[in-house]
């Protein structure tokens, strides 16, 4: 399988299992109305599509909210009973644990490169906040630079922005505030005009009433009741044209002047072409490791210390494991950011951009503990747009919690400024 595909062919491969987990139970029709379903724009352009052309290409992309069969499954059938003759494509493209800055830069592989799309869900509040633990600058970056490239992509897209729920979002709002991944998104959603479900809020008043329970409801990874509640919220948006009949001709949504600057709206893979390492070494190098340089192969994940999600399996990473292991290579952009895995011996790196001073990045998540997680590491990304070259190498010392000073790379991750 060629590297650059391997998250999309796993995407494709999971929309295929779109079905209803509550077999009979009603849709929109039957949801009372929430405050927390906030409608903006149209959604005309995909119900004419969907109509007229008996075809329609839907995606999801997100974390493992997305990933699980939950409330993606449920809307796949929703569309299905709503267009009983339109031949569907269903594109799922959640990965576990990954934020919106990932999300960000696999959009082009994992979506956009299969075809244009007419509808588009998105979610990544509790990754951005449980995960990432963002900042308003991060939490902004990753989804307006979601938003503007699909949007780029197909000013057309019709787009649907939920906010799921983890205990501290929903503590948020008991105390007055709004978290910080539901407020950048939020300021996105409404910068672009695009309807949000608010499901963190939504399930902290259910729960404060005592309509559910967290428990009841089924914690960060919803319950098939609590995957149903967001389903119908996102029915009851969507109905308001696909009921009324909405046959008015396509018109492009608007594409404003950008938050920031800086989002991540030009993102891609750079690939691992034209990249040294230790002199008189190569990537390519069957004892690159064992001379202490990186080396490009599949690791043997069974004799790693560390639980591995099987979404990686069969993938060559870029891999250093001994201190003084270098890497140097150039990109075109204004963001450079390492896609690794961050098991329990990743270590720490220093590096520097355009011969500048050397700074340290720590490799180890605080989910690395026992499983090899999926994460950015974010290099730089406010750069003058334009090429960079980059030196690495790895750091002797490591983070007290880890145990080695290992960097495996699924990708480098770059973010080019738009034209």
């Amino acid at each position: 399988m060629k590297r650059r595909d391997f998250l999309r062919a796993s995407s494709v491969l999971a929309a295929t299992s779109c079905f209803s987990l509550l077999d009979g139970s009603a849709f929109a029709d039957s949801v009372d109305k929430s405050q927390n379903a906030t409608r903006r724009g149209s959604y005309a352009n995909s119900y004419r599509v969907f109509k007229e052309t008996g075809r329609g290409r839907v995606a999801f992309l997100g974390g493992s909210i997305t990933e699980m069969d939950g409330y993606r499954p449920m809307v796949c059938e929703y569309l299905k009973k709503r267009f009983p003759k339109t031949e569907f494509e269903f594109v799922a493209a959640g990965i576990s644990s990954t934020c919106s800055d990932v999300g960000a830069f696999r959009l082009e592989s994992d979506v956009l490169n299969g075809g244009k799309v007419d509808l588009f869900f998105v979610e990544f509040a509790v990754n951005d906040d449980q995960d990432g633990g963002f900042d308003l600058t991060h939490a902004t970056r990753g989804m307006e630079g979601i938003i503007r490239h699909i949007r780029r992509s197909n000013p057309n897209v019709d787009i649907v922005m939920t906010f799921f729920v983890n205990e501290n979002l929903m503590a948020q709002y008991r105390n007055g505030k709004e978290a910080t991944s539901i407020e950048a998104h939020r300021k996105v959603a409404e910068r672009y005009d695009i309807s949000t479900i608010n499901l963190a809020k939504e399930i902290q008043e259910r729960i404060d009433s005592g309509d559910i329970t967290w428990q009841e409801f089924g914690g960060v990874h919803p319950a098939p009741r609590g995957n149903r509640i967001c389903a119908d919220l996102i029915a009851t948006i969507l109905d308001r044209d696909y009921l009324n009949g909405a046959v008015a001709e396509t018109k492009p949504h608007n594409l404003p002047a950008p938050i920031d600057a800086f989002s991540y709206s030009n993102a891609s893979w750079r690939g691992f072409d034209a990249i040294a390492t230790n002199e008189g070494a190569t990537i390519a190098d069957e004892n690159a490791l064992e001379r202490g340089a990186f080396r490009l192969y599949e690791p043997n994940w069974p004799q790693i210390r560390g639980s591995f999600r099987q979404t990686f399996a069969g993938v060559p990473l870029l891999c250093g494991e001994k201190a003084g292991a270098e890497l140097k290579f150039e990109f075109d952009g204004n963001a450079l950011a390492l896609f690794i895995l961050a098991g329990p011996d990743a270590g720490m790196i220093d590096y520097r951009i355009d011969k500048g001073d050397w700074r340290r990045a720590n490799a180890f998540h605080h989910y690395s503990g026992g499983l090899h997680y999926p994460r950015a590491l974010t290099l730089a990304d406010a750069l003058e747009n334009g090429r960079h070259n980059v030196e690495l190498r790895l750091a002797s010392d490591k983070d007290g919690r880890s145990s080695g000073t290992a960097l495996r790379i699924l990708q480098i991750a770059v973010n080019r400024g738009e034209e």
